[in-house]
């Protein structure tokens, strides 16, 4: 683990590569599981506000499970916020395309210019999984057998997890994090030879 301004970090982040391959998988991370995508307090608040801006891009079944269960549940195995399921299928927030390739409707009225929020941030940073503890957050590499696409196209790339993620790391933690984590890959990367 490698500590910067607080958080804690998994050097997996540096060793594993990772490219999304939605080609292959379909976009099957917003489809398998057993619970919604992970939220941050605030960002129920968002949903609650972009909901009649996002509703014209959801599936029928998603504004159904909507209406029945609002724009987010609480988990009741932890008591943490995530976005809720169809038939404890996929999120209430996906849509597919003509090739059956999960498309967030958040990021697409995002996309359009119908809202100024791109999608959770626990979204935008998989497959990273940030958790907050009460004096440090850490930062770690989640590995899910339906993303090995993803770790196959990321090592003919050779891009780390960290750098496929630059986007959604600046945007939760700031340029200036990103610049720092970027500094300690290339300092890991010479000590470990990577």
């Amino acid at each position: 683990m490698i500590e910067i301004e607080n958080k804690l970090i998994s050097e997996d982040l540096f060793s594993e590569e990772f490219v999304c391959n939605l080609s292959k998988c379909k976009g099957a991370c917003c489809v398998e599981g057993d619970i919604g995508a992970p939220l941050e307090k605030e960002e129920t608040t968002i949903l609650e506000k972009i909901y009649a801006k996002v509703k014209p891009y959801l599936t029928e079944a998603g504004k159904k499970a909507i209406e029945e269960q609002g724009t987010w549940v609480i988990d009741p195995n932890d008591g943490d916020f995530v976005t809720p399921m169809v038939e404890d299928r996929e999120c209430v927030y996906v849509t597919f395309d003509e090739n059956g390739i999960t498309k967030c409707a958040i990021e697409k009225a995002y996309e359009d210019g119908a809202i100024d929020w791109q999608k959770p941030i626990s979204c935008h940073l998989y497959p990273i999984r940030a958790q907050k503890y009460s004096t440090f957050e850490a930062l770690n590499y989640h590995e899910w057998s339906i993303c090995s696409d993803a770790c196959t196209l990321g090592k003919e790339l050779q891009v780390p997890v960290y750098r496929f993620l630059k986007t959604p790391l600046i945007r939760k933690y700031g340029e200036e994090f990103y610049n720092m984590l970027s500094q300690a890959a290339e300092e890991w990367k010479a000590e470990y030879g990577k």
